[in-house]
């Protein structure tokens, strides 16, 4: 049976585009005020300005420690509250180790990893001092399923499985939810750089999901009656082999 979330607060990071703007507009869809969580401000107000008066931009640069040390008052003072917060933000890279450029793994690692880390630190002390709230990470089908093609990408997704694990253990006597949703292959901006009849072709053929899919699928998550927890929710594509 279904939970209203009617009257509750959210922040999803990563929220100017893809997976986690389809979440923003899915949760304030169910009664949920929303703060979309980005560095890209532009972009926020106009999500915003689409979604309506229940959403408001809190522009954060997640690899930013003093940034994100802003996130939470700047949610609370114009709420009060944080129901659910959903660690959404990440990046994308693949190829071949020897080929690969260390620089840009450092980019990718901190913000799929520390940043994470860090954001979901940054609003636990309140859902502990409140007895009760959700944390959602979003992960990937390569961390339940090393993908060759894309090893340190894969890396960063096994440790937030682990930390999803573990974190959900360490907060679950102080009435917190930890889970995560782990989506294969997805029309967002990490594949903003393939051909438009590439894209087209996927999606004809069922190799590529909608991010709509995925805010449905971290719904049905928040959803389940408080002494349930959906620990990982694994969602493909209907022809996807892994």
């Amino acid at each position: 049976m279904a939970v209203s979330l009617s009257g509750r607060v959210a922040a999803v990071t990563g929220a100017a585009s893809g997976i986690g703007l389809a979440c923003a507009q899915t949760l304030s869809a169910a009664g949920v005020r929303v703060a979309l969580v980005d560095r890209d401000g532009a972009a926020l107000e106009a999500a915003c300005a689409a979604l309506g008066g229940a959403c408001f931009p809190v522009v954060v640069d997640l690899l930013d420690p003093a940034s994100v040390d802003t996130m939470l008052p700047s949610i609370l003072a114009r709420t009060g509250q944080l129901d659910i917060f959903h660690a959404n933000a990440g990046s994308y890279v693949g190829g071949v180790v020897a080929d690969g450029d260390p620089d840009h793994w450092d980019r990718v690692l901190n913000l799929n990893v520390n940043a994470t880390f860090r954001s979901i630190r940054a609003v636990l002390p309140h859902m502990i001092e409140r007895k009760t709230g959700d944390i959602i990470l979003t992960s990937s089908i390569a961390g339940l399923v090393p993908v060759v093609w894309e090893p340190i990408y894969t890396a960063s997704k096994h440790a937030i499985q682990a930390f999803t694990h573990t974190l959900r253990r360490q907060v679950a006597p102080d009435g917190i939810r930890v889970g995560a949703v782990a989506p294969g292959p997805a029309r967002t901006t990490l594949i903003s750089d393939w051909p438009q009849q590439k894209l087209d072709d996927a999606l004809a053929s069922g190799d590529l999901m909608e991010a709509e899919e995925i805010a449905e699928a971290v719904l049905f998550m928040l959803t389940r009656p408080r002494n349930v927890t959906i620990r990982d929710l694994v969602i493909l594509p209907q022809r996807n082999d892994l």
